[in-house]
């Protein structure tokens, strides 16, 4: 039996998890790519922390050069997380002719068309599945299974912590600090959960996808990017009545030429099928325009689904041979002019305002709505008397910017509390 060896950068969640699949699964593991797959060394940063006692500790290196250097290693797999050193030394193996794989989303975000090019240059391969929504193999399906369709749009629920929290807040009417701490315990969210419930990590996700479905250029600067932090129970239970469900979605979806990029907490009607993704589960659902409308759904995170998917590149390289056969898409430039500003983009939108319960003061908004050339769809009012109120509307679809100006006129009324929040809607 041939052995291939592999140098693993880091042993944390992913990394565990992408040993723990080649142990586990060797058998088919052999039989679907005919290799014997060993993580050689694996790079780890304090070699005295106690690790797994299945594993010889001569495996175990605090040196990176015991991984570049080594001509046995032929593929590269990096699960550090972050930008530096993880860039320097995937830029590394590209350079000593190592094909790498990686779970690095930040990092594919932000450099990933400079080390795709070293990788083309270098003639290796840089495969980066794991990335996005952990074992659902959604990098495959656009670059390979879908190549033949011209993507309409992509929706997903690409944070399992969030979807937890939202979830969560729905099924049992919670307030969400309490159920941040509770989905820290369980280990779903981090000590500091920025990254999560901020949507910096949805948009970095996006941003991969988007240069995926559409050939252009992203930035991570170029995704609109709202949290769930705003969201309570009082918006959740609005969403009930009026028919929707509330999921933080990153979207990506081209219109008349023109692309949205776009991250942020959205209405969608209960009867979608994004709408049943619960708990700490991922969820990309595409349209292309010949195989219409697809749902790929599964555990996003975690250390066997991402793993998997790592070692799934892994067999993706063996298999393909000759580093000359990958073929590399071509990112066109020109296009990033295509990209639409968050103000034009046209859409329905949820507005809860908090007022004083005045007499006159509907006709008051609905007026100045109108001034922006904004119909509404739907008004609720709840409470009465009360010193401030919540009152609702749903708009028909319109301009995200006349929204705000309408908003900003809004919030100058005397009998306006405040604009307690602002959800855009996708009926889709």
């Amino acid at each position: 039996m041939q052995k291939l060896k592999v140098g693993l950068m880091g042993f944390g969640t992913v990394g565990s998890g992408v040993w723990r699949v080649l142990q586990d699964n060797s058998d088919k593991i052999i039989e679907n790519c005919g290799f014997e797959i060993e993580a050689s060394k694996i790079l780890v940063r304090d070699l005295s922390k106690k690790r797994n006692g299945e594993i010889a500790r001569g495996v175990f290196t605090d040196n990176p050069l015991e991984i570049l250097n080594d001509e046995n290693i032929k593929i590269v797999v990096e699960v550090m997380g972050g930008i530096e050193p993880a860039k320097e030394y995937i830029l590394e193996a590209i350079k000593r002719g190592k094909h790498v794989v990686t779970a690095n989303k930040a990092l594919i975000a932000s450099h990933g068309d400079m080390l795709l090019k070293a990788a083309k240059d270098a003639n290796v391969k840089l495969l980066y599945e794991a990335s996005v929504a952990g074992g659902i193999p959604i990098i495959h399906a656009i670059k390979e299974s879908l190549s033949a369709n011209r993507i309409n749009s992509i929706m997903g629920i690409l944070n399992g912590t969030t979807n937890y929290i939202l979830s969560k807040m729905t099924s049992e009417k919670m307030e969400y600090d309490i159920v941040l701490k509770e989905a820290q315990e369980k280990g779903y969210a981090e000590a500091d959960p920025t990254s999560d419930v901020e949507a910096f990590d949805a948009a970095y996700k996006l941003t991969i996808l988007a240069r995926l479905a559409f050939g252009i250029d992203v930035k991570i600067e170029d995704i609109y990017r709202e949290g769930i932090t705003n969201i309570s129970p009082i918006d959740i239970e609005y969403a009930t009545e009026l028919g929707y469900v509330i999921k933080l979605l990153a979207i990506a979806k081209e219109t008349n030429g023109k692309i949205e990029l776009k991250v942020h907490p959205t209405f969608i009607p209960k009867g979608h099928p994004l709408a049943a993704v619960g708990d700490a589960f991922n969820a990309v659902y595409i349209k292309g325009n010949a195989v219409g409308e697809l749902m790929f759904y599964g555990k996003g995170a975690g250390d066997l689904p991402t793993g998997s998917a790592a070692v799934g590149d892994i067999i993706s390289i063996i298999r393909e041979g000759t580093p000359n056969k990958m073929i590399t898409q071509v990112i066109n430039e020109k296009d990033l002019s295509n990209i639409k500003d968050m103000g034009s983009n046209q859409g329905e939108y949820y507005v809860r305002l908090l007022i004083k319960d005045i007499p006159g003061i509907l006709g008051k908004i609905a007026s100045l709505f109108g001034k922006y050339n904004v119909s509404l769809s739907s008004v609720i009012q709840k409470g009465k008397e009360e010193p401030a109120v919540s009152l609702v509307f749903i708009t028909h679809e319109t301009i995200e910017l006349n929204v705000q100006y309408a908003l900003t006129d809004i919030a100058k009324l005397p009998e306006v509390v405040s604009i307690a929040n602002v959800i855009r809607v996708e009926n889709i």
